[in-house]
């Protein structure tokens, strides 16, 4: 089956729980299901320490499945493959047959920051050549840290694996496997797809205890006989290789190709495109993880976002200044709504701080400054990646809970003097159905999203107002180089 007769199967393993999304080859939505974990956090940590069940997931991804499968527009008989995504950097250290020894340290978990020093120095030829530096969020630090305080459970696990590894391994009973973009973390070296020799030798982490790793799209294995009953999917439905939460987002929205970058808008703004070449920032904005078919996939994070909208105005407030939006603007401010002291990307500053020139005359003039300013910051991203060497085109995909608003679409455009689209149906469960659909239906990614992610909303910038908005973006960008948080 292929085209729109076939249903791909996308499973999201996220923070707070799991989704699970059945779309057919044509892009329509034919089942979904969610399900919050039991257990979301294990207690009694100290302060910072964030770990889980990976038995929640498992009951949480079940839950999810079923549910989606339960509606009355699926034809379970339809579901032709299965996609997994899941947060990227957790560690999941288990028995050679997938038995959890003990829980997982998440991604967001600082606690192996001396650890991500001590793998940076281990590491760093491979670290250069890169682009990035090894941090506590990465899976590697990590397994050291293991090594150093929890050492019956480092030397009783066979093997130290992602929760996308894990939910598949559970689908399919195939251990030992990883994908390209979940092994960037635990140092794979994508430009040799080897793993380093410094992991053993100067970590002391056998490599042995490393899974094997597939270009995420390949197949990992077939869905088991009791799996299938238990989820109501055909039995031996084959399952993808995987893909990070962020990687299979920028998926969901359609950007696949060189030149196509997407923004995700939610509490901080996220930056993720595809390059014909590696992308090198000595300056450590951006990794870049590898394209399923040979290309690079650079991103970064900000950690300005829509936060500053949550953080400023009441949700009462939201609908009135969102439709008023454009009315007041373009603005004669210029904001920089950072929320907390600190910013990451798309410059490297730990104290920078926010800043408004000029004083607003209403809550609605100083809402759309915040839009206009979060605008300016994402045409600064895409400057900074065009000096590192991206090409970017001509239309930005968009995501997250801002590519919601119209207004902001509009004035994201006009700062841009780019089009910007808005997918239907974005998120890791929609770009890991995608993954599925690659494998078994389409012969290539831009194939299976050209087919499957329909665009309900395209904004193009208004000739009329550009100037205006060329005019504040030379104000935003002078007044970040007065501060030094860019150079010239």
């Amino acid at each position: 089956m292929v085209g729109g007769e076939a249903i791909f199967c996308g499973i999201d393993v996220g923070t707070q729980g799991a989704r699970c999304i059945l779309v057919t080859g044509g892009g329509d939505v034919v089942g979904e299901g969610d399900c919050p974990y039991d257990t979301l956090a294990i207690a009694g940590l100290p302060e910072g320490w964030f770990e889980q069940e990976p038995a929640s997931w498992l009951r949480a991804a079940a839950a999810a499945v079923r549910g989606a499968v339960a509606q009355p527009a699926v034809q379970a008989s339809r579901i032709a493959a299965i996609g997994v995504t899941s947060t990227s950097g957790t560690l999941c250290p288990v028995t050679g047959d997938g038995r959890p020894l003990g829980t997982a340290i998440m991604y967001n978990d600082p606690r192996s920051d001396k650890e991500a020093e001590a793998v940076q120095a281990a590491g760093a030829d491979l670290a250069s050549s890169l682009g990035y530096r090894f941090k506590a969020s990465f899976g590697l630090p990590k397994i050291l840290w293991l090594k150093g305080h929890r050492t019956e459970q480092f030397t009783g696990a066979q093997l130290f694996i992602s929760p996308t590894d894990f939910i598949i391994g559970w689908l399919t009973g195939t251990w030992g496997r990883t994908d390209q973009t979940n092994a960037l973390k635990y140092g794979y070296d994508l430009l040799h797809e080897r793993w380093p020799g410094f992991i053993e030798s100067k970590l002391g982490i056998p490599l042995e205890k490393l899974p094997a790793v597939q270009r995420s799209g390949e197949k990992a294995g077939e869905l088991l006989p009791e799996r299938a009953r238990e989820l109501g999917l055909p039995e031996g439905t084959p399952v993808a290789a995987g893909l990070t939460d962020g990687c299979a987002s920028q998926i969901s929205s359609g950007a696949v190709e060189p030149g196509e970058f997407n923004t995700t808008i939610g509490t901080t703004l996220v930056v993720k495109g595809v390059t014909r070449k590696l992308l090198l920032d000595p300056e450590g904005r951006i990794y870049c993880h590898r394209h399923p078919e040979g290309w690079w996939l650079p991103g970064g994070a900000s950690n300005t976002g829509a936060e500053c909208i949550m953080a400023e105005f009441e949700p009462t407030e939201m609908e009135r200044l969102g439709a008023s939006a454009l009315a007041h603007s373009p603005t004669d401010l210029v904001a920089y709504p950072l929320v907390r002291r600190g910013e990451r990307f798309p410059f490297s500053d730990p104290e920078a701080e926010a800043f408004l020139i000029g004083t607003p005359g209403s809550r609605e003039e100083l809402f759309a400054a915040y839009l206009e300013g979060v605008a300016c910051l994402e045409r600064l991203a895409f400057e900074m990646l065009q000096e590192l060497g991206a090409e970017v085109g001509d239309v930005i995909y968009s995501a997250g809970g801002g590519a919601q608003s119209d207004a902001w679409l509009q004035i994201r455009a006009d700062t841009l003097g780019r089009e910007v689209l808005r997918p239907v149906v974005t998120g890791g469960a929609m770009g890991a159905a995608i993954i599925g659909a690659v494998m078994k239906g389409f012969g290539t990614l831009a194939e299976a999203a050209e087919g499957m992610v329909k665009v309900e909303r395209s904004v193009a910038p208004r000739a009329d107002v550009m100037p205006a908005y060329e005019e504040k973006y030379s104000r935003f960008r002078e007044e970040c180089r007065r501060r030094g948080y860019i150079h010239t």
